[in-house]
């Protein structure tokens, strides 16, 4: 496998095709606040895949694929489910596409959250006589769609070292740069 290519073997886009949103439109898409992203960002939790803040005054660069799951975990939390849980439910994602993602659906008790690909999945589920709640996440990929479509996006000044195409992008993918937290000598 090499830098333009996935596990999979399909090629991804190359890098004068990438685009990316800055946090602003990130937020407005997903519907929390630049104060919420930038915590996310600095303690790991979807940090942008495409351009990581180098300093005072940078924009990170956030692919469509960060975005999707900047909407899952507002989801999430909107269901009350804490941010503990939200982040093992994150690290569990991490390795599946765009394309993957849309087809589960992500269930929640409130305390935990599962994974759900099949009826046999849900019903188990609620034998325990827990109500959960789902989250459809092909109709998040649509709404996000929707809502980047009318945002201007921008390529990366610099091109990270491994490029992904909106459907086929990792999860939080870091970009091996540092984040450093304010105060942070």
């Amino acid at each position: 496998m090499d830098a333009h290519s996935e596990p999979s073997g399909r090629q991804v886009v190359p890098p004068s095709q990438i685009r990316g949103w800055r946090g602003t439109a990130a937020c407005r898409v997903v519907g929390i606040t630049y104060r919420q992203l930038d915590y996310w960002a600095r303690t790991g939790l979807v940090e942008p895949s495409i351009r990581a803040a180098s300093g005072s005054g940078s924009n990170r660069l956030y692919s469509f694929r960060d975005i999707i799951v900047l909407k899952v975990i507002k989801r999430l939390l909107d269901a009350g489910v804490s941010l503990q849980n939200i982040r093992k439910a994150v690290e569990a994602l991490r390795s599946r596409g765009v394309k993957d993602l849309a087809e589960i659906t992500l269930m929640s008790d409130g305390s935990t959250v599962y994974e759900c690909r099949s009826a046999g999945e849900v019903i188990d589920l609620l034998r325990g006589g827990q109500g959960v709640f789902g989250i459809a996440v092909r109709s998040t990929v649509t709404e996000v769609m929707g809502r980047l479509a009318t945002l201007p996006g921008e390529a990366p000044v610099k091109a990270p070292t491994q490029l992904h195409a909106p459907d086929q992008a990792a999860v939080g993918h870091t970009t091996g740069v540092p984040v450093r937290r304010r105060g942070a000598s």
